[in-house]
């Protein structure tokens, strides 16, 4: 019935007494009993925890049995198809994205996957269903099956220049390691739209009834952030949309430092240094004042041969 009491997104171990116990809580949302097993339909016991770490309000639940797909309604009204098309239109021209490869994580039947292929980009789409992926090809469009299991899992196709994943975060048992995962499929400052429930807004209103235990995950606008951040990508920008019932993160995938620049340093001080070393032949040569930076540099420039003394000093043992 319940998970190991970790944090899916930082590890923290959860442990102390659960913020809020709900008896006889539906036991899914979506694949309703039918009238012939409805008679061993029983209610769950709902256990809400805050992972003392990272503050992330999550479920101690077990995940429901078809988690990895995406199931819509709202995507079929005309208000959500509007604001969907004007929102990625606005993302592919702020991020000029047209043309470029794209793929949405948790893709459902095509709802938001069709708009993104009318956009002018090589849209892609990642969803467990066999239905729901053979009804997106059914209708034209480029999707696939599959789920983003860890951080070494492979997408066809990959890497990818943007991502979308929206209102499926939260479904997951350990979504650290989903977006890790996506992000492995991603090209260096590829960049994403994350969206999920807003919980800022669930607090504010006492919405007790948003508890679902589809749902393991409940976040704030902090801890989206947080989680984004652990899982290798820059946040962008984090603000409320769809009359603040949902957080929107846009992200861009963090890029390997660069520092080759030390390798730079370190061969034009050698240059220097020998060729002062070498204006001295046949004397001695020390090194006045050495303190601790000084032992690597004497290592890495290879000057223990051709330095005689060196003096240190520091402030317990004075002049060695």
């Amino acid at each position: 019935m319940f998970r190991d009491a970790v944090c899916g997104v930082c590890g923290a171990l959860l442990g102390g007494e659960a913020l809020l116990k709900f008896d006889n809580m539906p036991a899914a949302a979506q694949h309703l009993p039918s009238a012939n097993s409805l008679k061993d339909d029983v209610g769950k016991r709902l256990e809400v925890s805050q992972c003392p770490g990272c503050g992330l309000v999550q479920l101690k639940n077990e995940p429901v049995s078809y988690y990895k797909e995406v199931i819509r309604a709202t995507a079929f009204s005309p208000e959500m198809k509007e604001f969907r098309t004007k929102q990625f239109a606005e993302f592919i021209k702020k991020y000029s994205l047209s043309g470029k490869k794209i793929i949405e994580i948790g893709c459902g039947r095509g709802e938001y996957l069709s708009i993104i292929s009318r956009l002018g980009l090589d849209a892609h789409g990642l969803e467990y269903s066999k239905d729901s992926v053979n009804q997106c090809v059914e209708n034209g469009l480029n999707a696939r099956v599959g789920f983003v299991e860890d951080e070494n899992y492979k997408i066809d196709g990959a890497p990818f220049d943007a991502f979308f994943t929206l209102n499926f975060l939260e479904h997951w048992p350990r979504p650290s390691v989903g977006l890790r995962g996506i992000s492995n499929n991603l090209k260096m400052g590829a960049v994403g739209i994350v969206e999920v429930p807003n919980f800022d807004m669930m607090l504010k209103k006492r919405l007790f009834s948003e508890f679902v235990v589809d749902h393991l995950f409940y976040f704030t606008k902090d801890t989206l952030e947080t989680a984004l951040k652990v899982s290798g990508f820059e946040v962008l920008s984090c603000e409320a949309v769809w009359h603040d019932y949902i957080i929107s993160a846009k992200v861009k995938k963090r890029n390997r430092l660069n520092l080759s620049d030390f390798y730079d340093q370190r061969i034009a001080m050698k240059n220097k240094v020998e060729a002062h070393i070498a204006r001295f032949q046949n004397k001695n040569v020390a090194i006045w004042g050495a303190g601790h930076q000084a032992f690597a540099i004497i290592s890495l420039l290879d000057l223990a041969d051709k330095i005689k003394y060196f003096e240190l000093r520091n402030s317990l043992n004075g002049v060695k």
